[in-house]
Formats: structure tokens, sequence, C-alpha cells
């Protein structure tokens, strides 16, 4: 079966990239509700606000891009039995559930599908290592730099915002494994990036929302990895796990199998199948 949504605004160009790789999903897009709603199955807005009651025989899907922290005059505007807010993982459902501005409104995990077909493995031999870096203590990016300075490691950085995607899945594609040092993730698509290419990660993951540098976020639960298993590398939380951690995970490089968990979770089919869920 196909189903027609109605795409109201902007959305973020990965997750719009996945719903217009999904076979059963038709996508029209408007930047307002002027046509025929009852031509649509859902009218799907991201980061557009309407107020949902005067719509009662319409299913709406917001989000996940209103805000960091729910506001109460968005959240009492969508609320009602015909509406949906989607968030990518379920730690930041319940970040938002955990407010009084969401009570009585339905909030749902749903992450968008990964590119496996651009974000592939390839065959041959690896022998370069990344650190990837995003709103962490440069304190603990210099720790990570001087163990592989010390370990006559060569390795090479890649910073949020200050690199092109291109350069970034080319070089991937070469690296026995990388290091990653990130704030918190939504969903982290760069991450399941390189792990679609089958590259185990080194994660030194947080636990606070309060850990990304100059956030100035309250000290509430956060994750880098929403998504993840074992089998995608090793996970450590302080630098005094770094050492026995990374050596256990350099002995295990062969065995880790991190494309095989994307393709799983979170592969184009995987998540069109939990969008038409919402539906």
């Amino acid at each position: 079966m196909s189903y027609k949504v109605l795409l109201v605004g902007s959305l973020h160009h990965k997750n719009e990239n996945a719903i217009l790789k999904y076979k059963n999903i038709t996508l029209t897009r408007s930047p307002d509700l002027n046509l025929d709603l009852n031509n649509f199955d859902v009218v799907y807005c991201p980061g557009t606000v309407v107020d949902v009651i005067r719509y009662p025989n319409v299913k709406f899907i917001f989000g996940p891009h209103f805000s960091v922290f729910p506001e109460q005059h968005s959240m009492d505007r969508i609320r009602g039995p015909n509406s949906i807010y989607v968030q990518p993982s379920q730690w930041v459902v319940d970040l938002w559930k955990n407010s009084n501005n969401c009570n009585d409104i339905v909030i749902k995990p749903l992450p968008f599908g990964v590119d496996t077909d651009l974000f592939s493995a390839v065959d041959g031999v690896k022998e370069n290592v990344f650190i990837y870096f995003k709103r962490r203590r440069t304190e603990e990016l210099e720790f990570i730099k001087n163990i592989f300075d010390t370990s006559g490691i060569s390795y090479r950085i890649f910073v949020y915002g200050s690199y092109s995607e291109t350069d970034y899945l080319s070089f991937i594609r070469t690296c026995k494994y990388g290091i990653w040092l990130d704030a918190h993730e939504s969903q982290g698509f760069a991450l399941q990036e390189a792990l679609s290419i089958n590259v185990p990660l080194f994660i030194w993951n947080v636990r606070l929302l309060s850990q990304e540098y100059h956030s100035y976020y309250p000290d509430v639960f956060a994750t880098t990895i929403p998504y993840w298993d074992p089998i995608c590398g090793e996970v450590i939380y302080d630098t005094s796990e770094f050492h026995e951690k990374f050596l256990d995970f350099l002995s295990k490089l062969s065995s880790y199998r991190p494309r095989d968990f994307v393709l799983k979770e979170l592969s184009i089919d995987v998540c069109e199948k939990r969008f038409i869920e919402l539906i």
C-alpha cells in the first residue's frame, strides 16, 4: 500500500533524503496547508506549528524540529487526538515527556533511514584512523591526541561543521577504526554512516546534556549513541577507562560488524516501516 504524505515546511536534509527513498511513501511538499488535506493520509510538519483543533479529521505528525526543549505555546496548539510528535530516539522522547508542557501529547521515537547504499562497505586493506570531534572540551581531544602521538598512531581529525561529506566518506572508507568524541545526538547520522561503512568505533560517550561544550544545558541524561550494539565497537565515559578499553577494542577489531547493526535497525526499509506504523 502506498501512503500520501504532505510535507509542510522544511525538514533536515538527511531526514528528507530518507523519506524520498521510502518506496511506499508519496511525498508532496507545500509551504502551508492551502491544499485539500483530505487527499493525504497524513500531514507531516517537522517544524511548523498547526492548530490541530481546526482539522479534526486530519492526521498530523510533528517534529522533531520545533525546539530543543518543549515550549508550551507550541505544544498547546498541537495537542489533540489526531496528532503525534516525533523525536529521533527514545532518550529525547523521555526528555520531552518529563516536561509539564507535553501532558497528553503522544511522543514517539522515529529515526530516519541511513543510506546504506551510499554509505557502503568496501573491500581492501584499511590502514587509516580518524577522530571525530563535536562540541566536547578540547582537553578531551588533546588527551586522545597525546595517546596517539606517543604511540606513533597517525590519524585525521574531522571537526563537526568543518568538513565536506564527500571528503568524510572518501577517507573513512580507508579506515580500520574511528574514535568518536561527541556530545549528545538525537540520531547521529555521521556516526551511523560510519557504522554503515562497517568502520568499528571507539565511543567516548556522555552521560549528561551539559557535557556539550559551551551549551549551558541542564544536567539531565543524554547520550552520544541513541542507537548502538556491542557489535559496533566499544564505549567509555571517563579518561580512566580509556587505556584498558582501547587495547581491548584493538584486539577485537576483526570481530565487530557495525554494518550488520545498521542494516537491521536503521536501514531505509526498516525506518520506512516505522514511519508507516505511525501513520
